[in-house]
């Protein structure tokens, strides 16, 4: 085997160090467009935002919001992936929806396709019109039970975090439900405060304005744990009325194709290790709107949104709407 003169081997190294620390210096040098995919003043809206403003501090750029809703945030996500792959385009929202598209028809790509920079998990909360009658969450189950299909539920459409609360809650207690769908997770809520509908499952971040207003009233998480509102106080989890139940969680966050030049994961990845993890105003926006402070990049964000991917592709496969079946687009069945 012929030898590498050592000289040579130097260089080499120091163009390496070179190029890993150009990576880790990317300076946009112009605004960035984040495409949300969701009508504004929804969890995913606010979130981004909130989370736009802290990476424009570190990247010295603009970062604009883009909203662009329409058909449970495929139509967004779709233009983000349409543009060009040079760092200037993003997108955001739950990433259990981004890893379903593929297996509901709707786009043809996963969550494994992107960098995916998590901010935040949302919860969904079952949150009734204050007129309602129903006061806890088993008198709107037997209420469910007795008129099946007859009680509104207001979700932000197909495969929104509120649909897939209500498809998981309609499975483990055996109801029906009026599926009414909105160009996101505020107007949903809006529904339900003014008794448009009688109940949404859109997450607390939607709701919480709402629920201290008193405009609704919030019966349950949909989930194991209970979670505290500032305001309000303590909503318990379904698993109370609903022995066993369990969901997984969606994280949220911002997602940057992995076809994006090196230097610009490089950055983000970066930003995301030394600085979005110790974000006061993601964690106080969290605190305040019954989330989970969840900063996460890289193969611990794919490990971590996995779960909530595989069961609700698993719940639509069962409920024959999925349009391709999970375990052949790399969802195995849990």
């Amino acid at each position: 085997m012929k030898s590498v003169p050592v000289r040579q081997l130097l260089v080499t190294a120091v163009l390496a160090a070179a190029s890993v620390s150009a990576m880790a210096q990317w300076k946009p040098d112009r605004p960035i467009t984040l495409i949300v995919p969701w009508a504004p003043g929804g969890s995913t809206d606010q979130v981004s935002r909130v989370t736009a403003a802290e990476l424009e501090k570190h990247l010295g750029q603009k970062i604009v919001i883009l909203n662009q809703p329409g058909a449970s945030g495929s139509v967004g996500t779709k233009n983000a992936m349409a543009a060009p792959a040079d760092g200037y385009t993003w997108t955001a929202g739950g990433a259990k929806d981004l890893g379903t598209y593929k297996v509901l028809g709707m786009l043809d790509t996963s969550a494994s396709d992107w960098n995916l920079y998590l901010n935040v998990a949302h919860i969904a909360v079952v949150g009734v019109n204050a007129d309602t009658p129903y006061k806890t969450m088993p008198e709107l189950l037997a209420a469910m039970k007795a008129n099946p299909g007859s009680i509104s539920v207001a979700t932000a459409g197909v495969n929104s975090s509120g649909h897939s609360a209500i498809e998981s809650l309609s499975r483990a207690a055996g109801v029906t439900y009026k599926h009414v769908t909105y160009d996101g997770g505020a107007p949903a809520a809006v529904a339900a405060a003014s008794g448009e509908t009688q109940v949404t499952t859109q997450l607390a971040a939607e709701q919480t304005d709402m629920i201290r207003a008193k405009k609704i009233r919030p019966l349950a998480v949909v989930g194991d744990k209970s979670i505290e509102i500032e305001g309000y106080g303590t909503i318990p989890p379904l698993s109370q009325f609903i022995p066993g139940y369990k969901d997984p969680i969606n994280y949220f966050g911002i997602f940057v194709p992995k076809a994006v030049p090196a230097e610009v994961s490089a950055t983000l990845n970066k930003i995301w290790a030394t600085e979005m993890v110790k974000s006061e105003a993601l964690r106080k926006y969290a605190q305040s709107r019954g989330a989970m402070f969840a900063p996460m990049a890289g193969e611990e964000a794919q490990k971590a949104v996995f779960p909530a991917i595989q069961s609700y592709a698993w719940t639509q496969q069962a409920a024959g709407k999925a349009k391709v079946s999970p375990d052949t687009v790399g969802i195995p069945k849990p």
